[in-house]
């Protein structure tokens, strides 16, 4: 079974260990998702299922999709994404919760960035920047990007100012502090990726799955 699963981000807060240890976490509300579609190596060329996350009315999709949903008569959906894995057991229309993570298992959280819209070296890439004081005119500015009569040119992948955010994050290797399935809530230890409110995909942990943790 694909161990994957899609959720909101509530926001963050913090617990305590039984020793007394403070630890951040966010709280992730993961209401049921509902399997799509079910693709196979045979009809697709790879295995995956698609999930369905947050109901909406029927006159809120658009034809084609009013028809995708169908097939699994259960209900309409505002977002559907793709989880890769085996799939032999799973089936059009079977809901996928919370439950099918525990406390101490590890996953990986993929969201949207928050979007700082444009900015500067300093803060865009962490420069240090010249000196404040004693007449410097050198405070916040990139500095020189090396270009003369040769090459004449920048190089691309140049750390210079621009776009900052609104970019697809994923953090690795978060460890599951506790499940609730009776108000479908799934809480991490440390912070994940985007606003309140943002979508997040959850998967279990493909580097702990790979070393066997």
């Amino acid at each position: 079974m694909i161990k994957g699963l899609i959720g909101r981000k509530l926001g963050m807060t913090q617990v305590f260990t039984e020793d007394g240890v403070t630890v951040p976490v966010t709280v992730i509300e993961v209401e049921p998702s509902v399997v799509i579609q079910k693709k196979t190596t045979e009809t697709d060329g790879y295995d995956a299922v698609q999930l369905g996350y947050f109901r909406v009315k029927q006159k809120s999709v658009n034809k084609p999709l009013q028809g995708h949903f169908k097939k699994a008569d259960r209900g309409f959906f505002r977002f559907i994404r793709e989880f890769r894995g085996p799939v032999d057991d799973m089936e059009v229309g079977q809901e996928v919760t919370v439950d099918i993570f525990s406390p101490g298992d590890y996953v990986d959280i993929t969201g949207i960035s928050k979007g700082r819209g444009f900015q500067g070296g300093v803060k865009r890439h962490g420069f240090r920047g010249g000196r404040a004081t004693h007449g410097s005119m050198f405070h916040r500015a990139p500095g020189s990007i090396g270009a003369s009569s040769f090459p004449s040119r920048v190089f691309k992948g140049k750390r210079l100012p621009g776009h900052m955010g609104n970019s697809r994050v994923t953090v690795q290797n978060l460890r599951v502090i506790s499940v609730r399935p009776e108000i479908n809530a799934l809480i991490v230890k440390g912070s994940v990726p985007g606003p309140k409110n943002g979508i997040l995909l959850i998967r279990e942990a493909v580097k702990k799955r790979k070393a066997g943790v």
